[in-house]
C-alpha cells in the first residue's frame, strides 16, 4: 500500500512539473481552445482580449504615426478643344469632340497645423481645381500658395481643423542601407505602405530637375506615389517621392524623392517670400576635362570651368573670364557643374561671397555678388517618371 502511494505521488509531481514546463515555455498550448464550426469542423483559436503586439522589426508604429499627415490630391484643367472642332468638315470625319477634362492623381503631405502641404509641382502643375483627401476621409480644396519648378516642389494650402501634421526629419544623416517607407495613394487604389531601403544619396544629371539632389530606394513608388512621404523607422519625414526609373510604368525598384532638407528651403521661400531666391552669377560652366584645360591653356586637376560669362553678370563684374576654373565657392568644393550650380544657387542674392579659382597657373580668389537667379522656363522630364 504504501509502495503504491509512494508511485502515485511520484507521477503527481511529475505532471505537475510537466505543466509548469509547458505553463512557462509554450503558454498558448494550455490556453488555445477547441471550437466547432456548426459541429463540423474543429479549429483552434487564440484567446480572447490578447493585446495585439507588432512583430519584431514590425513597422507598424512609424507607419501609423506618419499614415494620418499623407493626403491623396486629385486635380482637374479644363480640355483643350481641337481649334478646328467647330468645323462642319472636321465633325463629319471625326465626329462632335466631347470637352473632357483632364484628371490627374497624386499625393501630398501636411507639414504643418496651419494647412500646409509639401507635393510635387507636376502633380499640380496646370490644374484648375485640387481636391486634397485625408487619410480620414475628409476632402477640401487645395490652394496653390507657390511652386518651384527647379526642385519640382509645390506648396498648397487647406482650410481644415485639427490637421495631423508629420515629423520633418534629417535628411543629411541618411545613410546608404538605412531602412524607409514610402507612403502615398499609387493608382488611385487608396494610401498605400511600401518598405525598402535607401539605395544611394545624392543622385543628379537625372535630368528631370534644374536642383538635383535625391535619395534613391527600392521602396515601391509608382504613378499616384508623386508628391507622398519617405519616411524613417521612427515615421519622421525625409524625402517627397518625385520620380521612378521604369520601362513599364510601374516600379522597378528604382525611385527618386527629394531630400526633406531641400523641401525645408522651398516650403520656407514660399510661404514667406511667395518664391525661392536662389543666387545665380551668369555663367556657362562645364565640367574639367583635359581638352577644355588643352583648349584655355589651365593646369588645374579640379573644379569646374567657365566656358562662357554674361556680359555684364554678377560674374563678369567680379572679374571672372572664360577659362577660369572655379574650385570652390565660400567653404564648398565645387568638383562639378552640378556642385557648382547648387553652391551658387545657395547664396543669398546682394550677399558677397568669396570664390576661389585658378587662371591658367595663378591662383586667385574673388568677390562675386550674385544676383537673383531667373525662373526656369520650362520643367525638363526623365522618361518613365510620374
Amino acid at each position: 500500500m504504501k509502495r503504491t502511494w509512494l508511485l502515485f505521488a511520484q507521477a503527481v509531481t511529475v505532471l505537475l512539473a510537466a505543466y509548469f514546463v509547458v505553463a512557462t515555455l509554450k503558454p498558448e498550448w494550455i490556453h488555445k481552445r477547441s471550437t466547432s464550426l456548426g459541429g463540423v469542423v474543429s479549429i483552434v483559436e487564440a484567446p480572447s482580449g490578447t493585446p495585439a503586439v507588432p512583430a519584431p522589426g514590425s513597422l507598424s508604429a512609424a507607419a501609423k504615426k506618419a499614415s494620418p499627415a499623407v493626403v491623396s490630391i486629385n486635380t482637374s484643367k479644363a480640355a483643350q478643344r481641337h481649334p478646328r472642332s467647330n468645323d462642319p468638315w472636321f465633325r463629319f470625319f471625326f465626329g462632335d469632340q466631347a470637352d473632357q477634362p483632364q484628371v490627374g492623381l497624386g499625393s501630398g503631405v501636411i507639414v504643418s497645423p496651419d494647412g500646409y502641404i509639401l507635393t510635387n509641382n507636376h502633380v499640380v502643375e496646370g490644374a484648375d481645381e485640387i481636391e486634397v483627401t485625408l487619410n480620414d476621409s475628409r476632402h477640401a480644396r487645395g490652394k496653390v500658395i507657390g511652386t518651384d519648378p527647379d526642385t519640382d516642389l509645390a506648396v498648397l494650402k487647406i482650410e481644415l481643423d485639427k490637421l495631423p501634421v508629420i515629423v520633418l526629419g534629417n535628411s543629411d544623416e541618411l545613410l546608404v542601407g538605412d531602412q524607409v517607407l514610402a507612403i502615398g495613394n499609387p493608382f488611385g487604389v487608396g494610401q498605400t505602405v511600401t518598405s525598402g531601403i535607401v539605395s544611394a544619396l545624392g543622385r543628379n544629371q537625372l535630368g528631370i530637375n534644374q536642383f538635383e539632389n535625391f535619395i534613391q530606394t527600392d521602396a515601391a513608388i509608382n504613378p499616384g506615389n508623386s508628391g507622398g512621404a519617405l519616411i524613417d523607422v521612427n515615421g519622421n519625414l525625409q524625402g517627397i517621392n518625385t520620380a521612378i526609373y521604369s520601362r513599364s510604368g510601374g516600379s522597378m525598384g528604382i525611385g527618386f524623392a527629394i531630400p526633406v532638407s531641400m523641401a525645408k528651403i522651398v516650403l520656407e521661400g514660399i510661404v514667406k517670400e511667395g518664391q525661392v531666391r536662389r543666387g545665380w552669377i551668369g555663367v556657362e560652366p562645364s565640367d574639367l576635362s583635359p581638352e577644355l584645360a588643352e583648349t584655355f591653356g589651365v593646369k588645374a586637376d579640379a573644379g569646374v570651368i567657365i566656358t562662357g560669362v554674361l556680359q555684364n553678370g554678377p560674374a563678369a563684374k567680379a572679374g571672372i573670364r572664360p577659362g577660369d576654373v572655379i574650385t570652390s565657392v565660400g567653404e564648398k568644393k565645387t568638383d562639378s557643374v552640378q556642385a557648382l550650380l547648387t553652391a551658387v544657387a545657395g547664396l543669398k542674392p546682394g550677399d558677397t561671397s568669396r570664390f576661389a579659382l585658378q587662371r591658367g597657373t595663378d591662383k586667385m580668389e574673388l568677390d562675386v555678388t550674385p544676383g537673383l537667379r531667373p525662373k526656369s522656363p520650362i520643367r525638363q522630364q526623365l522618361p518613365n517618371n510620374e
